[in-house]
């Protein structure tokens, strides 16, 4: 594997900052706070995803009420429509999605290696298809660092380059050159410094070695922050679970580490155990929509009829809107006519869901208590093979 050099690029200010307040002794889990200009967030942290400028169906009141702290945006498709001169104009992310909090855009790169119909790529950029109007689109490190400083959120991605888990090793290899290639530009073109924390992102598929490199080469950067890519993306649980423990240590304790994408609950508990402080997926959100509920139990299938006179809530002693105020059998009845609410109020307990988990996941590294907290908390085990299997007729844990 070619190596290339970084140049290491000065910045006067560090907008993002971490703080840690406690350390597990029995595995590299941390609870710590970010810092950043719109305010504080707990880690570990699960945020959810608002990738058109906003979290599907839920309001941000709602969102707050879940424990919610920070939110995403997506640069990818903020960028096609409205466009980040639109939301700059309408005053920046936070006013367009209402939410006063912390705020994270990822570069676009994942997206466009995963849904674009891409024409071109090198290492000027990419040029891709339009979901929206076939029109050619290109987006480089450049035009991702225009559009991000535009939308203005407190922490901003590198733009990088993400295989497929199974991609061959020369195409890792030349992806992950490629993306330390581009965070050098998108440092340059930062033009928001003192405002807007840039995370690079460690690329290298399943292939320590690659992990290893990227992490050395973006931590003598000095960076704000640091993220792991590529993972949930083929390559296994077991694979993910060995790239966690082997790369997040050589990130800088300092800084915030935050693992893309990911996941089920127990995958969240694995980069928690190897260290990670954030999280994101629009798992609970996609599932929501299509009527799946993550409990304790296992996911109820909320379409099923034998919920159809169920009094109980979706979750017994979840203290969600949803749990609170509405039946299973209401909420069956929502999905069955076709209602808004049902979606709505699946995506609010899931949410909820998570966020309950990451706080007792904090209580427990605070407390002392992490180690026998994941053993016995059947959360933690929640995924596929374990004690649910999203999407699977009669898949064990399914209630």
């Amino acid at each position: 594997m070619q190596r290339c050099g970084l140049l290491p690029i000065v910045r006067a200010m560090v907008p993002v900052r971490y703080e840690l307040l406690a350390k597990d002794l029995g595995s590299h889990a941390r609870r710590g706070r970010v810092h950043t200009a719109h305010g504080t967030f707990e880690t570990p942290a699960f945020m959810p995803v608002g990738t058109q400028g906003t979290v599907k169906g839920i309001l941000p009141a709602q969102l707050r009420e879940t424990g919610a702290e920070c939110i995403l945006g997506n640069t990818y498709h903020l960028h096609l429509r409205p466009g980040p001169e639109v939301v700059a104009k309408l005053g920046g992310l936070h006013r367009f999605m209402a939410w006063d909090g912390p705020i994270l855009t990822d570069s676009g790169g994942f997206q466009v290696f995963s849904l674009a119909d891409i024409n071109k790529i090198d290492d000027s950029g990419v040029v891709f298809k339009s979901h929206i109007d076939g029109r050619a689109v290109t987006l480089s490190p450049e035009v991702s660092m225009r559009t991000q400083n535009l939308l203005g959120a407190d922490i901003i991605m590198a733009f990088d380059q993400c295989p497929a888990g199974d991609a061959p090793v020369v195409v890792q290899e030349e992806a992950l050159e490629r993306t330390l290639g581009w965070i050098e530009r998108c440092l340059r073109a930062h033009e928001r410094p003192g405002e807007q924390g840039l995370f690079g992102i460690v690329q290298g598929g399943a292939d320590l070695e690659m992990r290893g490199y990227c992490a050395k080469r973006l931590v003598e950067l000095d960076l704000p922050g640091y993220a792991l890519g590529g993972l949930a993306v083929g390559e296994g649980y077991e694979a993910m679970v060995r790239v966690l423990g082997h790369t997040t240590p050589l990130l800088p304790e300092g800084k915030p580490r935050y693992l893309m994408g990911v996941g089920f609950p127990r995958d969240l508990v694995a980069g928690v155990l190897a260290g990670i402080d954030m999280f994101d997926c629009v798992m609970p959100t996609r599932n929501g929509r299509n009527a799946y509920a993550f409990t304790a139990a296992g996911v109820l299938r909320l379409r099923n009829a034998k919920l159809a006179a169920d009094l109980g809530p979706i979750e017994q002693g979840c203290d969600c809107y949803a749990c609170r105020v509405f039946t299973r059998g209401a909420v069956r009845h929502f999905f069955q006519a076709g209602e808004m609410l049902g979606p709505i109020l699946v995506s609010l307990h899931n949410i909820r869901f998570y966020q309950r988990l990451m706080a007792d996941l904090r209580g427990a590294i605070s407390g002392g208590s992490l180690g026998s907290f994941v053993t016995w908390d059947p959360r933690c085990r929640l995924g596929p093979g374990g004690l649910s299997e999203v999407g699977k007729e009669g898949g064990s844990g399914v209630v």
